[in-house]
Protein backbone atom coordinates (compact mmCIF):
# COMPACT_ATOMS: atom_id res chain seq x y z
CA UNK A 1 0.00 0.00 0.00
CA UNK A 2 2.79 2.31 1.00
CA UNK A 3 4.67 1.56 -2.70
CA UNK A 4 1.09 2.28 -4.68
CA UNK A 5 1.00 5.52 -2.54
CA UNK A 6 4.60 6.15 -3.37
CA UNK A 7 4.14 5.64 -7.18
CA UNK A 8 1.13 7.79 -7.16
CA UNK A 9 2.43 10.66 -5.92
CA UNK A 10 5.60 10.65 -8.08
CA UNK A 11 2.93 10.31 -10.65
CA UNK A 12 1.06 13.44 -9.48
CA UNK A 13 4.39 15.43 -8.95
CA UNK A 14 5.21 14.60 -12.57
CA UNK A 15 1.91 16.30 -13.70
CA UNK A 16 2.74 18.99 -11.25
CA UNK A 17 6.01 19.51 -12.71
CA UNK A 18 4.50 19.08 -16.51
CA UNK A 19 2.04 21.67 -15.49
CA UNK A 20 4.32 24.30 -13.72
CA UNK A 21 6.88 23.66 -16.93
CA UNK A 22 4.17 24.27 -19.48
CA UNK A 23 2.89 27.70 -16.97
CA UNK A 24 6.58 28.88 -16.98
CA UNK A 25 7.02 28.62 -21.25
CA UNK A 26 4.11 31.11 -21.35
CA UNK A 27 6.08 33.83 -18.88
CA UNK A 28 8.60 36.16 -20.37
CA UNK A 29 12.21 36.15 -18.79
CA UNK A 30 14.56 39.02 -18.15
CA UNK A 31 17.55 38.67 -16.21
CA UNK A 32 18.61 41.64 -14.16
CA UNK A 33 22.27 42.25 -12.42
CA UNK A 34 23.20 44.97 -10.19
CA UNK A 35 25.34 45.85 -7.22
CA UNK A 36 23.53 45.67 -4.28
CA UNK A 37 25.52 44.85 -1.37
CA UNK A 38 28.16 46.97 -2.51
CA UNK A 39 25.49 50.08 -3.30
CA UNK A 40 22.69 49.52 -1.25
CA UNK A 41 21.60 53.11 -1.69
CA UNK A 42 21.15 53.56 -4.99
CA UNK A 43 20.48 49.99 -5.43
CA UNK A 44 17.59 49.11 -3.02
CA UNK A 45 15.20 52.23 -4.03
CA UNK A 46 16.66 50.60 -8.02
CA UNK A 47 15.25 47.42 -7.10
CA UNK A 48 11.44 48.53 -5.88
CA UNK A 49 11.24 50.64 -9.12
CA UNK A 50 12.17 47.56 -11.35
CA UNK A 51 9.44 45.85 -8.81
CA UNK A 52 6.76 48.16 -9.26
CA UNK A 53 7.22 48.35 -12.87
CA UNK A 54 6.74 44.68 -13.27
CA UNK A 55 3.15 44.40 -10.78
CA UNK A 56 2.25 47.44 -13.24
CA UNK A 57 3.29 45.53 -16.43
CA UNK A 58 1.52 41.98 -15.22
CA UNK A 59 -1.87 43.79 -14.39
CA UNK A 60 -2.20 45.61 -17.50
CA UNK A 61 -1.37 42.14 -18.52
CA UNK A 62 2.00 41.26 -19.16
CA UNK A 63 3.60 41.68 -22.62
CA UNK A 64 1.52 40.84 -25.20
CA UNK A 65 -0.68 38.45 -23.15
CA UNK A 66 2.40 36.94 -21.38
CA UNK A 67 3.55 36.86 -17.75
CA UNK A 68 6.59 38.87 -17.65
CA UNK A 69 9.24 37.74 -14.94
CA UNK A 70 12.67 39.07 -13.73
CA UNK A 71 15.50 37.05 -12.35
CA UNK A 72 17.44 39.45 -10.23
CA UNK A 73 21.71 38.76 -9.43
CA UNK A 74 23.85 40.29 -7.42
CA UNK A 75 27.66 41.38 -8.97
CA UNK A 76 28.88 42.18 -5.81
CA UNK A 77 30.22 45.20 -7.22
CA UNK A 78 33.27 42.44 -9.26
CA UNK A 79 32.91 42.67 -13.17
CA UNK A 80 34.13 38.69 -12.97
CA UNK A 81 30.86 38.02 -10.85
CA UNK A 82 28.66 40.46 -13.12
CA UNK A 83 29.90 38.31 -15.76
CA UNK A 84 29.25 34.77 -13.96
CA UNK A 85 25.98 36.10 -13.02
CA UNK A 86 25.28 36.97 -16.76
CA UNK A 87 26.07 33.60 -18.11
CA UNK A 88 23.97 31.90 -15.82
CA UNK A 89 20.81 34.20 -16.45
CA UNK A 90 21.40 33.08 -19.78
CA UNK A 91 22.23 29.33 -20.13
CA UNK A 92 20.29 28.11 -16.99
CA UNK A 93 17.53 30.63 -16.71
CA UNK A 94 17.46 31.16 -20.61
CA UNK A 95 16.58 34.94 -19.79
CA UNK A 96 15.38 36.64 -23.04
CA UNK A 97 18.01 39.83 -22.48
CA UNK A 98 20.05 41.27 -19.78
CA UNK A 99 19.56 44.72 -17.88
CA UNK A 100 20.83 46.26 -15.28
CA UNK A 101 24.45 46.93 -13.84
CA UNK A 102 25.61 50.21 -11.85
CA UNK A 103 29.59 50.56 -11.87
CA UNK A 104 30.45 51.73 -15.26
CA UNK A 105 33.46 49.02 -15.27
CA UNK A 106 30.73 46.33 -14.67
CA UNK A 107 28.55 48.05 -17.21
CA UNK A 108 30.96 47.70 -20.45
CA UNK A 109 32.07 43.84 -18.24
CA UNK A 110 28.25 42.72 -19.13
CA UNK A 111 28.13 44.65 -22.52
CA UNK A 112 31.16 42.37 -23.54
CA UNK A 113 29.82 39.27 -22.41
CA UNK A 114 26.35 40.62 -24.53
CA UNK A 115 28.49 41.27 -27.69
CA UNK A 116 30.00 37.63 -27.40
CA UNK A 117 27.51 35.55 -26.71
CA UNK A 118 24.74 37.56 -28.65
CA UNK A 119 22.78 38.71 -25.91
CA UNK A 120 20.35 42.16 -25.66
CA UNK A 121 21.65 43.86 -23.36
CA UNK A 122 19.85 47.06 -21.67
CA UNK A 123 21.87 48.50 -19.55
CA UNK A 124 20.28 50.75 -16.45
CA UNK A 125 23.13 53.29 -14.72
CA UNK A 126 26.41 52.74 -16.11
CA UNK A 127 27.55 55.96 -17.13
CA UNK A 128 30.96 56.29 -19.24
CA UNK A 129 30.63 57.08 -22.59
CA UNK A 130 32.67 53.72 -23.78
CA UNK A 131 29.25 51.68 -23.38
CA UNK A 132 27.52 53.01 -26.67
CA UNK A 133 30.63 54.79 -28.03
CA UNK A 134 34.17 53.83 -28.06
CA UNK A 135 32.68 49.91 -26.87
CA UNK A 136 29.82 50.32 -28.04
CA UNK A 137 28.41 47.32 -30.01
CA UNK A 138 24.66 46.26 -31.68
CA UNK A 139 23.80 44.06 -28.68
CA UNK A 140 23.73 47.22 -26.10
CA UNK A 141 21.31 50.02 -25.46
CA UNK A 142 22.03 52.41 -22.47
CA UNK A 143 19.09 54.32 -20.82
CA UNK A 144 20.38 57.29 -18.32
CA UNK A 145 22.27 60.01 -19.92
CA UNK A 146 25.86 59.30 -20.27
CA UNK A 147 28.51 61.10 -19.06
CA UNK A 148 28.76 63.48 -22.28
CA UNK A 149 25.48 64.16 -21.77
CA UNK A 150 25.34 65.56 -17.92
CA UNK A 151 28.70 66.96 -18.91
CA UNK A 152 27.36 68.71 -21.35
CA UNK A 153 24.37 69.73 -19.28
CA UNK A 154 26.71 71.14 -16.53
CA UNK A 155 29.17 73.34 -18.59
CA UNK A 156 26.16 75.49 -20.25
CA UNK A 157 26.06 76.43 -16.57
CA UNK A 158 29.91 76.21 -15.80
CA UNK A 159 31.12 78.27 -18.59
CA UNK A 160 29.26 81.14 -17.49
CA UNK A 161 31.17 81.10 -14.06
CA UNK A 162 33.90 83.90 -13.90
CA UNK A 163 36.37 81.12 -12.71
CA UNK A 164 39.60 80.07 -15.02
CA UNK A 165 41.43 78.04 -12.54
CA UNK A 166 40.13 74.47 -11.76
CA UNK A 167 41.00 71.55 -10.43
CA UNK A 168 39.23 68.05 -10.13
CA UNK A 169 38.42 65.80 -7.68
CA UNK A 170 37.16 62.01 -9.03
CA UNK A 171 37.24 58.53 -8.33
CA UNK A 172 39.90 56.65 -10.15
CA UNK A 173 38.40 53.83 -12.04
CA UNK A 174 36.16 53.68 -15.40
CA UNK A 175 33.57 56.43 -14.29
CA UNK A 176 35.24 59.24 -12.95
CA UNK A 177 37.95 58.86 -15.84
CA UNK A 178 35.34 59.51 -18.01
CA UNK A 179 33.50 62.09 -16.48
CA UNK A 180 36.62 64.38 -15.87
CA UNK A 181 37.82 63.70 -19.36
CA UNK A 182 34.37 64.85 -21.20
CA UNK A 183 33.63 67.68 -18.66
CA UNK A 184 37.16 69.10 -19.45
CA UNK A 185 37.11 68.90 -23.09
CA UNK A 186 33.61 70.21 -23.49
CA UNK A 187 34.49 73.38 -20.86
CA UNK A 188 37.57 74.12 -22.56
CA UNK A 189 36.17 74.05 -26.16
CA UNK A 190 33.87 76.86 -24.33
CA UNK A 191 36.20 78.48 -22.42
CA UNK A 192 39.93 78.31 -23.70
CA UNK A 193 41.29 80.74 -21.55
CA UNK A 194 40.43 77.96 -18.26
CA UNK A 195 43.67 76.25 -16.75
CA UNK A 196 43.53 72.98 -15.06
CA UNK A 197 45.85 74.08 -11.70
CA UNK A 198 45.21 69.66 -9.99
CA UNK A 199 43.60 66.42 -10.35
CA UNK A 200 43.06 64.57 -7.31
CA UNK A 201 41.97 60.48 -7.85
CA UNK A 202 41.11 58.79 -4.90
CA UNK A 203 39.98 55.14 -4.97
CA UNK A 204 36.40 54.49 -5.60
CA UNK A 205 34.99 53.71 -2.16
CA UNK A 206 38.21 54.28 -0.21
CA UNK A 207 38.85 58.25 -0.22
CA UNK A 208 41.12 59.55 2.02
CA UNK A 209 39.09 62.77 2.40
CA UNK A 210 41.75 64.88 4.22
CA UNK A 211 44.83 64.86 1.94
CA UNK A 212 42.48 65.36 -0.97
CA UNK A 213 40.99 69.11 0.20
CA UNK A 214 44.53 70.00 1.53
CA UNK A 215 46.27 68.90 -2.31
CA UNK A 216 43.21 70.77 -3.60
CA UNK A 217 43.26 73.58 -1.61
CA UNK A 218 47.03 74.17 -2.30
CA UNK A 219 46.54 74.47 -5.70
CA UNK A 220 44.19 77.47 -4.73
CA UNK A 221 41.37 77.09 -7.56
CA UNK A 222 38.73 79.31 -8.38
CA UNK A 223 36.40 76.46 -9.17
CA UNK A 224 36.29 72.72 -8.49
CA UNK A 225 34.54 70.03 -10.15
CA UNK A 226 33.55 67.50 -8.35
CA UNK A 227 32.90 63.83 -9.48
CA UNK A 228 32.65 61.96 -5.99
CA UNK A 229 29.63 60.24 -4.86
CA UNK A 230 27.98 58.36 -1.83
CA UNK A 231 30.01 57.86 0.94
CA UNK A 232 33.15 59.19 -0.63
CA UNK A 233 30.66 62.47 -1.22
CA UNK A 234 29.73 63.10 2.18
CA UNK A 235 33.29 62.63 3.89
CA UNK A 236 35.02 65.03 1.24
CA UNK A 237 32.02 67.33 1.85
CA UNK A 238 33.05 67.43 5.50
CA UNK A 239 36.19 67.64 5.73
CA UNK A 240 35.97 70.37 2.91
CA UNK A 241 33.59 72.12 4.87
CA UNK A 242 35.62 71.82 8.18
CA UNK A 243 39.00 72.90 6.21
CA UNK A 244 36.95 76.12 4.50
CA UNK A 245 37.77 74.60 0.96
CA UNK A 246 34.17 75.57 -0.46
CA UNK A 247 34.58 78.63 0.77
CA UNK A 248 34.35 81.83 -1.70
CA UNK A 249 34.50 78.90 -4.94
CA UNK A 250 32.40 77.84 -7.01
CA UNK A 251 31.59 73.78 -7.28
CA UNK A 252 30.32 71.68 -10.33
CA UNK A 253 29.27 68.22 -9.21
CA UNK A 254 27.98 65.08 -11.70
CA UNK A 255 24.75 63.45 -9.71
CA UNK A 256 25.22 65.14 -5.72
CA UNK A 257 21.56 66.27 -6.51
CA UNK A 258 20.12 62.64 -6.59
CA UNK A 259 18.79 61.96 -3.30
CA UNK A 260 20.75 58.98 -2.72
CA UNK A 261 23.62 61.00 -2.26
CA UNK A 262 21.82 64.59 -1.14
CA UNK A 263 20.07 63.45 1.65
CA UNK A 264 22.83 61.69 3.76
CA UNK A 265 24.55 65.28 3.78
CA UNK A 266 21.79 67.04 5.67
CA UNK A 267 22.55 70.15 7.37
CA UNK A 268 26.39 69.56 6.12
CA UNK A 269 24.87 69.99 2.45
CA UNK A 270 27.16 72.84 0.72
CA UNK A 271 24.89 75.67 -0.53
CA UNK A 272 25.31 76.76 -4.80
CA UNK A 273 26.60 74.16 -5.97
CA UNK A 274 26.02 73.55 -9.71
CA UNK A 275 24.60 69.47 -9.80
CA UNK A 276 22.50 67.42 -11.72
CA UNK A 277 19.92 65.01 -9.72
CA UNK A 278 16.56 64.76 -9.08
CA UNK A 279 14.15 67.41 -7.38
CA UNK A 280 11.06 64.74 -6.57
CA UNK A 281 9.50 67.24 -4.86
CA UNK A 282 9.01 70.21 -7.45
CA UNK A 283 8.28 68.29 -10.38
CA UNK A 284 5.27 68.93 -11.61
CA UNK A 285 4.13 66.95 -14.69
CA UNK A 286 1.43 64.45 -15.59
CA UNK A 287 3.90 61.48 -16.19
CA UNK A 288 6.10 61.92 -12.70
CA UNK A 289 3.04 62.80 -11.01
CA UNK A 290 1.41 59.49 -11.85
CA UNK A 291 4.49 57.49 -10.76
CA UNK A 292 5.34 59.54 -7.50
CA UNK A 293 1.26 58.51 -6.83
CA UNK A 294 2.52 54.44 -7.56
CA UNK A 295 5.40 54.76 -5.63
CA UNK A 296 4.24 56.39 -2.49
CA UNK A 297 1.07 53.84 -2.60
CA UNK A 298 3.20 51.05 -2.76
CA UNK A 299 6.56 51.68 -0.69
CA UNK A 300 5.17 54.47 1.97
CA UNK A 301 8.53 56.13 0.72
CA UNK A 302 10.00 58.68 -1.75
CA UNK A 303 11.37 57.89 -4.91
CA UNK A 304 15.31 58.41 -5.45
CA UNK A 305 16.90 58.59 -9.05
CA UNK A 306 17.65 54.96 -8.86
CA UNK A 307 13.55 54.49 -8.70
CA UNK A 308 13.27 55.84 -11.92
CA UNK A 309 15.90 53.98 -13.50
CA UNK A 310 14.55 50.94 -11.82
CA UNK A 311 11.11 51.39 -13.10
CA UNK A 312 11.80 52.77 -16.39
CA UNK A 313 14.61 50.49 -16.93
CA UNK A 314 11.97 47.25 -17.23
CA UNK A 315 9.61 49.51 -18.93
CA UNK A 316 11.95 50.10 -21.33
CA UNK A 317 12.56 46.03 -22.08
CA UNK A 318 8.67 45.53 -21.88
CA UNK A 319 8.26 47.94 -24.36
CA UNK A 320 10.78 46.77 -26.92
CA UNK A 321 10.00 42.76 -26.47
CA UNK A 322 6.28 43.91 -27.24
CA UNK A 323 7.16 46.14 -30.25
CA UNK A 324 9.49 42.90 -31.44
CA UNK A 325 6.51 40.31 -30.67
CA UNK A 326 9.18 38.19 -29.85
CA UNK A 327 11.89 37.55 -27.92
CA UNK A 328 14.65 36.50 -30.88
CA UNK A 329 17.36 38.75 -30.28
CA UNK A 330 17.91 40.37 -33.62
CA UNK A 331 14.34 41.00 -33.93
CA UNK A 332 14.35 42.75 -30.41
CA UNK A 333 17.30 44.68 -31.83
CA UNK A 334 15.73 46.06 -34.59
CA UNK A 335 12.52 47.06 -32.37
CA UNK A 336 14.60 48.95 -30.57
CA UNK A 337 16.36 50.89 -32.65
CA UNK A 338 14.59 54.28 -32.95
CA UNK A 339 11.85 53.09 -30.24
CA UNK A 340 9.86 55.60 -28.29
CA UNK A 341 8.30 55.48 -25.13
CA UNK A 342 6.96 57.20 -21.93
CA UNK A 343 8.56 57.84 -19.32
CA UNK A 344 8.08 59.97 -15.55
CA UNK A 345 10.40 62.62 -17.35
CA UNK A 346 8.30 62.41 -20.75
CA UNK A 347 8.55 60.62 -23.67
CA UNK A 348 12.12 59.07 -24.55
CA UNK A 349 13.84 57.24 -27.51
CA UNK A 350 16.25 55.32 -28.14
CA UNK A 351 18.87 55.99 -30.84
CA UNK A 352 19.25 53.83 -33.63
CA UNK A 353 22.91 55.31 -34.39
CA UNK A 354 24.59 54.50 -31.00
CA UNK A 355 21.53 52.95 -28.67
CA UNK A 356 21.33 55.64 -26.49
CA UNK A 357 17.98 56.76 -24.81
CA UNK A 358 17.21 60.43 -24.92
CA UNK A 359 16.21 60.44 -21.56
CA UNK A 360 17.51 63.65 -19.28
CA UNK A 361 18.24 65.01 -16.05
CA UNK A 362 17.57 67.93 -13.85
CA UNK A 363 20.14 70.63 -13.53
CA UNK A 364 19.87 73.02 -10.43
CA UNK A 365 21.84 74.08 -7.23
CA UNK A 366 22.52 72.84 -3.66
CA UNK A 367 20.60 74.38 -0.96
CA UNK A 368 19.47 73.50 3.11
CA UNK A 369 15.91 73.47 4.34
CA UNK A 370 14.98 72.42 7.29
CA UNK A 371 18.31 71.01 8.11
CA UNK A 372 18.38 68.92 4.75
CA UNK A 373 19.86 69.18 1.41
CA UNK A 374 17.64 70.17 -1.97
CA UNK A 375 17.63 71.05 -4.69
CA UNK A 376 16.51 74.19 -6.21
CA UNK A 377 16.33 75.98 -9.08
CA UNK A 378 15.79 73.10 -10.85
CA UNK A 379 15.66 72.60 -15.00
CA UNK A 380 14.79 69.69 -16.60
CA UNK A 381 17.38 69.17 -19.42
CA UNK A 382 16.30 67.06 -22.38
CA UNK A 383 19.07 64.43 -23.16
CA UNK A 384 18.26 64.93 -26.95
CA UNK A 385 19.38 68.36 -26.71
CA UNK A 386 23.10 67.27 -25.01
CA UNK A 387 23.84 64.46 -27.53
CA UNK A 388 26.40 64.84 -30.61
CA UNK A 389 25.53 64.92 -34.08
CA UNK A 390 25.22 61.70 -35.89
CA UNK A 391 28.51 62.48 -38.35
CA UNK A 392 30.34 62.55 -34.45
CA UNK A 393 29.22 59.48 -33.19
CA UNK A 394 30.12 57.65 -36.60
CA UNK A 395 33.47 58.68 -35.61
CA UNK A 396 33.30 57.75 -31.81
CA UNK A 397 31.75 54.37 -32.23
CA UNK A 398 33.21 51.16 -34.20
CA UNK A 399 30.74 49.29 -37.01
CA UNK A 400 29.49 46.86 -35.84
Amino acid sequence: MRARNYVVGAAFALLAGGLGHSALAQDIKIGEINSYSLLPSFTEPYRKGWQLAVEEINAAGGINGKKLVVISKDDGGKPADAQTAANELVSSEGVAMLTGTFLSNIGLAVSDFANQKKVFFLAAEPLTDAVTWSKGNKYTFRLRPSNYMQAAMLVEAAAKLPAKRWATIAPNYEYGQSAVSVFKKLMSEKRPDIQWVDEQWPPQGKIDAGPVVQAVAAANPEAILNVTFGPDLVKLVREGNTRGLFKGREVVSFLTGEPEYLDPLKDETPEGWIVTGYPWYSIKTPEHDAFLKAYQAKYNDYPRLGSIVGYQTIKAAAAIIAKAGSTDTDKMIAAAEGISMPSPFGEITFRKIDHQSTLGAYLGKTAQKDGKGVMVDSVYKKGSDYLPSDAEVEKLRPKD
